[in-house]
């Protein structure tokens, strides 16, 4: 009797005081600093801010040398064959292109470094000096790659502009910044030629790709610009190889230009030693990574976040096989039926996501589980409230052999969305759903790491850690940054706050990048130095520390909003709960001082929405017509009133009032960032009838 207790409580202690040291565990540590007042914190394993994580390194453009030199023969950029592009026509006339794609194709780190080092050579003969800029305008490709480091290699500072920004902020930021040459593929160089008139400084349009829109050749001819193509560049730098012109840690390797979520985008500067900060921090907190590991590269490149996964991958010696968002699995917009997605072919290890997409996924396997019903559904579930007992600390939780059963049984399905080997996702953009982060999390069995940072801090800030299973944090202090959290007593925010200190957000460190380019009175606003050189950005978001030294944000400055009676509510924060209905697929809450109660405008999720619809038996002839029909409305008003409960909103934060949307938000609708973030001021503009409208009734 007596072996049975003590192998019944043996693991019940060990597992007890597992979780208690986990949990005692110190992520951040008091430091002390300078500027204004606050409580400031830094990485516990860290005593200084971290610069580089390689001797010798000081700038992007070495690290790449190093890789290259140590990696050569290893494969460096992936890209999938194009076997066959068709049009599919819908039920309701609508034509959509279908991709058959093939295997990836790659190229070594010696043959990326080869076409960097000639694509280098190639700029210099066409006349390009350090001191110019160069505009890449492209999506996410190896050749943006490539590009980016050729222009590292002539010290020349890359304007990134999202593929997606309209033409008002594109001529803005070209003029702006007194482009002279634009890389871009010839989806962007059409857009370009149409607003060629506008354009003030530009000379040269290299195109990633061999074909050309018939109208950029007509601006050719017309002598407004030249017109050559990245391979043009290339042989004309093999020809013609000039001595690299390295760059130094303080020069401008990149103007990064915000998709901005309220007017204008502003140029971010940043440094190579801004950018190295952020790329050392995340090799030394993903210490795992190596040459094995590949990675699936679909982000834009013109985000700072991609820019710096894609350096810290290639400075592992990892590869980076390059897909799209339209084609990223199997079931992707893009993808011809019964052919595979980016992820399913390349298999990759780790990834990066925004919340958004993440959100997406969830929502999929969820509506798949649901769909199928019957024993799918009931051990889908068991099993997933197995894990989450374990997840918990609850010593019945599914662990060991029974872990191992369910992820044969029911998760391993799911894991082959991705192409079944991811064991590392990183989250970033915007804040993740503690929900989604835990589906997530256990379906495909691999930690999901928030960060926390902006364009201008080049996406440095928080970053959480293997060990730590909590959701709706973003972790602790990057290795590069200090978090300080400081009063904003307007808002009750207050270091002194009990059981947590909360407050404004200000991160300071090598990774806070100079400023906005041409702008120096926004500049003077949100980025200060203390007096010991310390360079500080004050973000506007709201957030609280935990004990053990990781950051929650709970609130952003501009998104607080006092209604007739006095009474403040946090528009992103009631978003971020109501989002999570299965009939939303975005969703805008919108309130003013002159009236006691919110609105909002949802866009509806079309899948969801259209089944329910089917098991009701209502009949309609479009899916507009379904969002205006009463009785869906009511629906979604009351899957609204479902989420607003398990969040435990107050009754002002509940929209009393909503207008259903059946066209969905995206970038190229100008309503939402390119990372997918809501344009407040552009959705109210373009939906001012509608919210006057729910005002009035």
């Amino acid at each position: 009797m007596i072996p049975y207790i003590v192998a019944i409580l043996v693991p019940l202690i060990i597992t007890l005081l597992y979780q208690k040291s986990k949990n005692a565990k110190k992520r951040g540590v008091p430091v002390d600093v300078g500027g204004e007042p606050g409580y400031a914190i830094r990485n516990a394993q860290f005593p200084t801010l971290l610069e580089t994580a390689w001797e010798g390194v000081s700038t992007l453009a070495q690290l790449f040398e190093m890789a290259c030199k140590k990696h050569g023969h290893k494969c460096l950029l992936g890209t999938r064959t194009l076997i066959s592009k068709d049009t599919e026509v819908s039920a309701t006339g609508r034509s959509f292109e279908k991709l058959h794609l093939g295997e990836y194709e790659w190229l070594t780190y010696g043959q990326v470094f080869e076409k960097v080092c000639n694509f280098a050579s190639g700029l210099a003969h066409l006349g390009l000096r350090s001191e110019e800029r160069v505009a890449i305008f492209a999506d996410t490709r190896a050749e943006w790659f490539i590009s980016l480091q050729g222009c590292f290699r002539r010290n020349v500072s890359v304007v990134t502009i999202y593929a997606s920004l309209g033409e008002e902020a594109l001529c803005y930021s070209l003029n702006e910044t007194e482009v002279t040459a634009v890389i871009c593929g010839a989806k962007e160089l059409k857009k370009l030629a149409e607003v060629s008139g506008q354009l003030e400084t530009v000379k040269y349009i290299i195109c990633m790709d061999d074909e050309t829109p018939s109208s950029a050749s007509s601006v050719a001819q017309s002598g407004r610009w030249r017109v050559v193509s990245v391979a043009d560049v290339e042989k004309l730098g093999r020809e013609n190889p000039v001595d690299a012109a390295l760059p130094l840690s303080e020069d401008v390797a990149v103007i990064m230009y915000t998709s901005g979520s309220t007017g204008l985008p502003k140029g971010v500067m940043m440094t190579h030693g801004n950018v190295l900060a952020v790329v050392s921090s995340v090799r030394t907190i993903v210490t795992g990574l190596e040459d094995k590991d590949v990675y699936l590269a679909y982000l834009p490149l013109a985000h700072i976040l991609e820019i710096a996964a894609e350096n810290v991958v290639a400075g592992a010696g990892s590869a980076i096989g390059y897909g799209t968002p339209m084609t990223l699995t199997d079931t992707s917009n893009k993808i011809k039926r019964g052919t595979k997605g980016d992820a399913t072919v390349l298999r990759p290890t780790v990834m990066a996501a925004v919340p958004a997409i993440l959100d997406r996924v969830r929502d999929g396997v969820q509506k798949k589980v649901d769909a199928k019903g019957g024993l799918t559904k009931k051990l889908f579930d068991f099993a997933y409230a197995r894990r989450i007992s374990a997840i918990n600390g609850s010593w019945f939780g599914a662990r060991g052999i029974e872990l191992l059963l369910w992820n044969f049984l029911v998760f391993r399905k799911v894991r082959a969305v991705l192409g079944g080997r991811i064991r590392f996702l990183l989250s970033g953009g915007a804040p993740l759903s503690g929900d989604t982060q835990r589906f997530i999390n256990i379906c495909l069995g691999a930690p999901i790491c928030q960060g926390y940072g902006l364009t201008e801090t080049c996406a440095g800030g928080t970053f959480s850690e293997f060990d730590d299973p909590s959701v709706g944090r973003v972790g602790n202090p990057v290795p590069c940054s200090y978090i300080k959290l400081i009063d904003w007593p307007e808002g009750g925010y207050l270091i002194s706050n009990s059981p947590m200190p909360r407050g404004e957000i200000v991160i300071g460190g090598p990774n806070v990048t100079l400023g906005y380019f041409k702008n120096e009175a926004k500049t003077k606003e949100v980025y200060k130095v203390d007096e010991r050189g310390m360079r500080w950005f004050y973000t506007g978001d709201i957030g609280q520390f935990h004990a053990d030294g990781c950051l929650e944000i709970i609130d952003r400055k501009k998104d607080i909003v006092k209604l007739q009676h006095g009474e403040y509510i946090s528009l992103g924060k009631v978003e971020a709960a109501l989002v999570v209905s299965p009939y939303v697929e975005n969703i805008m809450l919108d309130a003013d001082p002159f009236h006691s109660y919110c609105v909002a405008l949802v866009v509806a999720a079309q899948p969801a929405l259209e089944e329910w619809a089917s098991k009701k038996g209502i009949a309609y002839t479009d899916f507009a017509e379904l969002c205006e029909k009463e009785d869906t409305i009511k629906e979604l008003q009351a899957s609204l009133l479902k989420a607003a409960k398990a969040a435990r909103l107050e009754k002002l934060e509940i929209p009393t009032k909503i207008k259903l949307l059946s066209d969905p938000w995206t970038p190229e609708t100008g309503l939402v960032t390119a990372a997918l973030k809501l344009k407040r001021e552009a959705v109210r503009k373009a939906f001012f009838e509608e919210l006057s409208k729910l005002y009035e009734s």
